[in-house]
Formats: C-alpha cells, structure tokens, sequence
C-alpha cells in the first residue's frame, strides 16, 4: 500500500526498530482503515486466512517481533495474517507458509573502520567481523559465533550444502561505498558442516561438471531459438529493416542477462510493444546522435525528445518498406 519504506521493514526485523507502527506512515486510525479496507478486499476475492508468526533470530535463538504499541493480541493477529489464493496446491501453501514463518538470517558485518564491542570492550579493526544485537555492536565471542569459520561466497553448491548441514550460520556482508548498499561476502558456519560439504562436492564434482555443460548447452539452444523467433517477429513488423540490422536487434535484445526488454515476460513472449521498444532502443543508438547528446552531459529525457522526431521517421519507414537484400 505504499505506508511502509523497505528498510523500515529490514530495521523491524533486526530489531532496531520495537514495533512496527511506529514507521507506518499515517495515524493509527488511516493504518486501521487501509488494514480492514485489505481484509475485505481479500476476502471478496476468496483469498484464504493464514496466520503467520514473525520472529527475529538473536544470539540467543529467536524473539517473536511486535506490530504494535499496545501489543493487543487482535491487533496482532490482524498484522500476522496472510491471505493466500485457495487454488494453490496444499504443497505450494505448505511452502509458502514456511517460508513466511521462518526468522531472516542472522548478518554479520564486516566493518570499514574501528569499533568496540558493548560486552568485553575488545576494540574491533577494520576488516573485523561485528554482530548487532539491536543496535549494540558485539564481536564474535560475545555474539556466541566465535566458533563459527568462514565461507567466502562464489561457490554456490558449496555454500548451499554447508549451510543445510550447519546447525548455526550467519550471512556475512560489507558496505559497498561505490554502490551505496551492503554485499554478500561469504556465510559462517560449524567446521563440521564445512568438513562434510567440501567432501560430497570433491565426491561429485565430476556429475556436477557434467550438468553444468548439458544446461549450458540447452541455454544456447533457446537462446538461440528466441533469436530466431524475435528476428522473424521484427520482420513482420518491419518488413522494411535491412537484414542485417534485424539480425543485430534480435542478438542484441535476446543476450541472457542483458536486463534489456528481450528478456521480460513481455520479450520472451514476443510481444508488439516489447519487440517495438528493442526497435527503437536500437534506432535510438545506432541512427541519431543520441549517444553524443549524453557525452555532452545533455539529461535523458531532453536528449531522447532531440532524437524522437528521426526515430519516428526510420519507424515509419521500416513499417513500410519492403527490405532488400542489402544492409
């Protein structure tokens, strides 16, 4: 509903934050109004109650996290309701609510600077690893992970395993200044569970190895078939786009990864306005000075509005014209 910021809700769950109306935007009454208008509409859709329960882990286990001032068990348990399609399978429910009932991860922090923990007062250098319990910092011995060895990140089967096999883990992150967020580094975990989960993927690397290549292969195969499909697609709704060009579109709107409209739902699904908008994107950058405007610290939209006019024209054109066989 747009009342409650993200990281509001990540500071709640680390428990930085008591309870949760306490960052709702709006007053008590507008937060109960949006709160009964949302229960009647999922009920008139037929969506199913389901009670969640939300905890938060701790050093010492896990602590149920409040939603309200007051703590009214009706209050609370209006928060905790989820309202769920009746036509997912029973597994699917299942999942769904354990995944909903389980506590988020515990996070490490790996620290740009100094700190001191709250408990020992040991004085923490950069590179240290710090646990928050709240907003109390605590080094590892005193957070009760000092036995915990870590994993950095990069081997995914690794990871997973040793993560399934130990009964106590924590992610571990870092503060990106370049890209303003915290990253991923690695995982702690028991030295048991490294142990075992290095030695099943010595045992199967070579099946593993092995599945890697077939999925890399079968990626080519359909990728390869999304190109053709989306060139014969872009063809039809410009017949007058040189061959070679549609070829470049399509490899260019296709690459895995890309993040560019190929491929969304919408690209993949060949549809007009998906396929139209990788049409112009390339007319854009290849037919007008578009990309100089840019260079010349000229704002985006200002930029794009120069060009649309030249854009509009070689779209008109390639709706119409039959292409040659020539670029």
């Amino acid at each position: 509903m747009g009342l409650l910021a993200p990281t509001h809700l990540v500071d709640w769950r680390s428990g930085r934050i008591d309870f949760l109306d306490r960052v709702i935007q709006g007053n008590l009454s507008k937060i109960s109004s949006s709160m009964a208008i949302f229960r009647r509409w999922a009920l008139e859709k037929g969506l199913k109650p389901s009670e969640t329960g939300y905890v938060r882990r701790t050093r010492g286990g896990t602590l149920p996290l409040r939603f309200s001032k007051s703590g009214d068990p009706e209050i609370e348990k209006n928060y905790r309701t989820h309202y769920v399609s009746p036509l997912l399978s029973e597994r699917k429910q299942q999942s769904l609510q354990e995944k909903l009932n389980r506590a988020p991860e515990l996070v490490v922090y790996e620290i740009l600077g100094t700190a001191q923990c709250s408990e020992c007062g040991a004085e923490m250098e950069h590179g240290s690893l710090l646990f928050k319990e709240g907003d109390i910092p605590l080094c590892m011995a005193c957070a009760g992970l000092g036995d915990l060895e870590f994993l950095a990140a990069g081997d995914v089967a690794l990871t997973r395993r040793a993560a399934k096999y130990s009964e106590r883990t924590a992610v571990v992150v870092r503060f990106s200044r370049a890209r303003k967020r915290y990253e991923r580094q690695g995982i702690l975990a028991e030295g048991a569970a490294l142990e075992k989960a290095e030695q099943e993927c010595v045992e199967d690397a070579g099946e593993r190895a092995a599945a890697r290549m077939r999925n890399a292969a079968r990626r080519h195969e359909e990728d390869r078939e999304l190109k053709q499909r989306m060139a014969e697609k872009i063809g039809i709704l410009f017949p007058g786009c040189p061959p070679r060009e549609l070829a470049a579109i399509a490899e260019h709107t296709a690459a895995r990864g890309s993040g560019r409209v190929g491929r969304t739902g919408a690209g993949r699904n060949l549809k007009d306005e998906a396929l139209t908008a990788a049409v112009v994107a390339a007319i854009r950058h290849c037919h007008t000075g578009y990309d100089e405007l840019l260079a010349r610290g000229i704002d985006r939209a200002t930029a794009r509005q120069e060009v649309a006019a030249t854009i509009d024209e070689i779209l008109d054109r390639w709706r119409t014209t039959q292409r040659s066989g020539t670029a």
